[in-house]
């Protein structure tokens, strides 16, 4: 593992030279020594659990392995020629890791728990499209987002109040809608159970099927027909800056370059998004 406050570095490999010998090049990873060793610990209890036979490499360069390829998107086998093993062995070492740490991500309605305990008052719901693979044929056209103008995978997420991630949704077809796929989680019925109010934004008004006792509060929506009042944009002000530590929670699970362009299935997406989200908590608090 890297010493204290200093960047862990990983070798890859690059392009040959002409007489056939792969060349070797370190990167920066910039992340903790605390997150890397929290990987490395969870790896080393899973092998002593389960009895896995040996490795070839210990817990610790797997975890620093497997972290430049979710922080890099390096390709497996650039990863492999710098480590002396071979592309399907990382492969392996990287979703065996990427399960466990999905496996650690909270369930929605024990994320609404957690925060009501901790005292928080508003969550901060919502979503983003990521980046995916164009597919083939008729399958095309659900993952394209007209919003973006381009293909990818919609995911709801929670936010707290400080900008930390709390939850992240399923992956839905890149061409729904927020509101759709808060209403197939129920969010506004288990947001009601749970304890905590939410702040969304003007595009989720009709989410919440009791107006007259609303728990999640939106903007006002300005039509051609209906302008909004003075009074009613500087409600919008107050809440865009309530909402502000949303756009914060995002940004640092698209640190990780594996996000640029997904090549998984949605499920596979999913789990990686899961992943992700434990990793960016225990990397970024506020």
């Amino acid at each position: 593992m890297p010493p204290a406050g200093l960047q862990a570095r990983v070798n890859a490999t690059q392009s040959g030279p002409a007489e056939g010998t792969p060349l070797a090049c370190q990167c920066a990873l910039p992340l903790s020594r605390q997150t890397l060793t929290f990987i490395a610990d969870l790896l080393r209890a899973h092998l002593n659990k389960t009895g896995s036979r040996w490795r070839k490499l210990p817990p610790g360069k797997i975890a620093l392995i497997v972290a430049a390829t979710l922080r890099h998107d390096h390709r497996l086998a650039g990863m492999a020629g710098g480590n002396g093993v071979s592309a399907s062995t990382i492969s392996r070492w990287t979703w065996e890791v990427i399960g466990l740490l999905a496996a650690r991500a909270p369930r929605l309605d024990r994320a609404l728990a957690k925060a009501n305990k901790q005292g928080g008052e508003v969550v901060l719901p919502d979503g983003t499209l990521i980046p995916a693979r164009r597919r083939c044929g008729a399958a095309s056209r659900r993952n394209y987002n007209g919003k973006h103008n381009k293909h990818g995978l919609l995911f709801l997420a929670l936010t707290g109040e400080a900008g930390n991630l709390i939850w992240i949704s399923p992956a839905r077809r890149g061409a729904a809608s927020e509101i759709t796929a808060a209403r197939h989680d129920h969010l506004a019925g288990r947001l009601r159970a749970a304890g905590p109010g939410a702040l969304a934004d003007p595009g989720s008004t009709g989410l919440d099927p009791d107006p007259g006792d609303p728990v999640i509060i939106t903007g006002y929506k300005s039509t051609t027909a209906r302008k909004t009042t003075p009074a009613q944009r500087q409600a919008n002000h107050a809440l865009s800056a309530a909402r502000a530590p949303a756009g914060h929670g995002f940004s640092d699970l698209k640190n990780w370059r594996i996000l640029t362009r997904l090549r998984l299935s949605p499920g596979k997406a999913a789990t990686v998004l899961r992943a992700l989200l434990v990793l960016t908590r225990q990397h970024t608090t506020r």
